[in-house]
């Protein structure tokens, strides 16, 4: 079985979370079973260990499941992007709409380099909202995005589309 069908097996969906309508991924599952959690983190590094990638920023909270994983994995540093007030230094911040209002998120400053190139890391690609909400943070400290890193990629909703006008990479290692 392939490590695609083995996390399509493991991922639990939830009906009607968090609000009637939205069927929830639940990765979960997957935090339970070490020997997948490292193969996961292998296919998800995979497409970046021959290219210069200097950090890695996971999106709150899932992001950091995985993004500190493929870090480490890099030999690379790990940056988190938290939701507004959540960060305990300096931060810059982004805001963006989601369906139903909008969102603040934000990262150290300084956090990351001029010139930098960065691999954004979060469990999911919806809309792409909050992707482009941390490319956006990524470029107000002059650095680049380098690419997108996603467990699980709805299609349907399309949020590969806007990413890549940020980077010409966009992987997702399951799609739904």
């Amino acid at each position: 079985m392939s490590i695609q069908e083995r996390v399509k097996a493991t991922v639990r969906d939830v009906p009607d979370f968090p609000k009637p309508g939205i069927l929830f991924k639940d990765i979960t599952p997957i935090l339970e079973n070490p020997v997948l959690c490292r193969e996961i983190t292998m296919a998800l590094s995979k497409a970046y260990l021959n290219n210069e990638i200097d950090a890695v920023v996971g999106v709150e909270s899932r992001g950091f499941l995985f993004g500190m994983l493929i870090a480490q994995q890099l030999n690379v540093p790990f940056i988190p992007i938290r939701k507004a007030g959540k960060l305990p230094y300096n931060t810059i911040q982004h805001s963006y709409t989601l369906e139903y209002g909008t969102a603040t998120v934000e990262m150290h400053v300084g956090a990351l380099k001029p010139d930098w190139n960065v691999l954004v890391h979060d469990d999911l690609l919806a809309t792409g909202g909050t992707a482009i909400a941390a490319a956006e943070l990524i470029q107000q400290q002059q650095a680049h995005v380098a690419g997108f890193s996603f467990l699980i990629e709805l299609d349907f909703l399309k949020g590969r589309d806007s990413l890549l006008n940020y980077a010409p990479i966009v992987d997702s290692l399951i799609n739904y």
